[in-house]
């Protein structure tokens, strides 16, 4: 009687010609020709050597893996699915509010303000912000003081430090938090707004696309107000 590792023999004497593949794949071997093959081996074994019992219980085992990686396969495609479903709700309902998102690069538009938060680390002494131009020049130093651990909101009105009016365009936003009398690099987040959603499959998820910024992650959303 032929084993499971050379099932792929058998399956010409059964009228089958498909192989083990995944899910989706018109080679696939489904339960039914797992079980006719199983069958015609039965009848086609020879009457002086019978089915041996352990090889029967591989023969079902291997059943089962089949069987059972085929269900697992259909659940996780549901749950991916409906997880992708969930997410663009989600992102739907951000369409024309603001997000706070993870990011250094930040927006100034004409007459507007750009707008943020620093992820102040615990036991901060002072914090200060540096809005730097596309040539690396600081054009204005913020400075938020002593804050708490936690987001601490600061806005730019597009002032510089010479007293004049930042062109508008996109800006780099650097944090330093002195703790401990050291000072050392803090996170940043940008605030912007949401124009439109792209749902990019489950390889690349829900994006969101942001004003003067183009397109995130959706996971890189950390407050909506």
């Amino acid at each position: 009687m032929s084993t499971i590792p050379s099932i792929n023999q058998d399956l010409a004497g059964v009228g089958l010609s498909r192989r083990l593949g995944g899910e989706g794949n018109p080679s696939d071997l489904g339960q039914e020709d797992f079980l006719r093959l199983m069958m015609a081996q039965f009848k086609n074994q020879d009457p002086t050597k019978p089915v041996d019992n352990a090889e029967f219980v591989a023969q079902l085992a291997s059943f089962g893996t089949v069987s059972g990686i085929r269900e697992l396969n259909d659940s996780f495609g549901r749950l991916s699915s409906s997880f992708n479903s969930n997410q663009a709700l989600q992102a739907s309902s951000l369409l024309g509010r603001n997000v706070l998102v993870a990011q250094q690069t930040g927006f100034l538009a004409e007459a507007g303000s750009l707008e943020g938060a620093v992820d102040v680390p615990a036991g901060a002494t002072a914090v200060n912000v540096q809005v730097v131009d596309r040539f690396g020049q600081v054009v204005r130093n913020v400075a938020l003081g002593q804050r708490p651990a936690g987001l601490a909101p600061f806005a730019w009105d597009g002032r510089t430090d010479l007293g004049g009016v930042a062109q508008p365009g996109q800006y780099t936003v650097r944090a330093q938090a002195v703790v401990g009398n050291r000072p050392q690099a803090a996170p940043t987040l940008v605030e912007a707004a949401v124009e439109s959603v792209t749902l990019g499959g489950a390889a690349k998820g829900v994006t969101i696309n942001l004003r003067g910024l183009g397109t995130v992650p959706m996971s890189d959303v950390r407050q909506i107000s």
